[in-house]
């Protein structure tokens, strides 16, 4: 099958990390994180000739959800989170942007089960819960691609804070080690923030999962 490539946009306020991916050559696009200005996401890729078909949600903070009904108004297409999440992408306070207006909510299509199967555009996920940063944060990992979106949960030598309401530093550690820690050593991480990182790479420097 043909290479699957990604993309990457950083954008708003706390500088998060907006992927989209497609398969080298095809059409249909995938969008991790819409952080904001959904219609702007939308256009771009429009121009680029891709049509957007799911938005892929790590956790329901406002800084990953902010473009997300935007976008799905403006492609028509189907989101995707957590089932545990719901409050989270529910409740202003919760996903603080009563904190850091404008406020937004975003109301799945599909709530998701950790273990559960996501193919779209010709690309397989699998669902990792991996609840910590919030309760229901999950990771997406492409076994064929060798790649991680990772959203708040680990970043290059650092993990998500957990300060925030469901948040647990227990419970993130948990998922890191007992999760993703599992995964090939080669696994590509890309992070709802900073810079790629290797699941290898953490397993090695991560100060907070040793």
């Amino acid at each position: 099958m043909s290479e699957i490539k990604i993309g990457r946009k950083t954008m708003g306020v706390c500088a998060t990390n907006c992927y989209f991916l497609y398969r080298e050559g095809g059409t249909k696009a995938v969008v991790v994180d819409p952080a904001e200005n959904g219609a702007g996401i939308f256009k771009l890729l429009s121009e680029k000739g891709f049509t957007v078909e799911a938005i892929l949600l790590t956790h329901g903070h406002f800084d990953h959800i902010g473009g997300a009904a935007e976008l799905k108004k403006a492609s028509g297409t189907k989101v995707y989170a957590l089932a545990e999440e719901k409050k989270v992408c529910r409740t202003p306070e919760l996903n603080l942007s009563a904190q850091m207006p404008p406020v937004v909510t975003i109301e799945a299509d599909e709530w998701l089960t950790d273990g559960q199967t996501v193919e779209t555009a010709g690309i397989s996920f699998q669902v990792i819960a991996t609840p910590g940063h919030t309760v229901g944060g999950c990771c997406y990992y492409c076994k064929e691609g060798g790649f991680l979106f990772s959203g708040d949960t680990l970043f290059e030598e650092s993990v998500g804070r957990t300060d925030f309401p469901t948040g647990s530093m227990s419970s993130l550690v948990r998922s890191v080690k007992e999760k993703l820690f599992v995964l090939p050593e080669d696994t590509k991480v890309y992070p709802g923030h900073g810079d790629i990182t290797t699941i290898g790479r953490e397993k090695q420097y991560n100060p907070y999962c040793q």
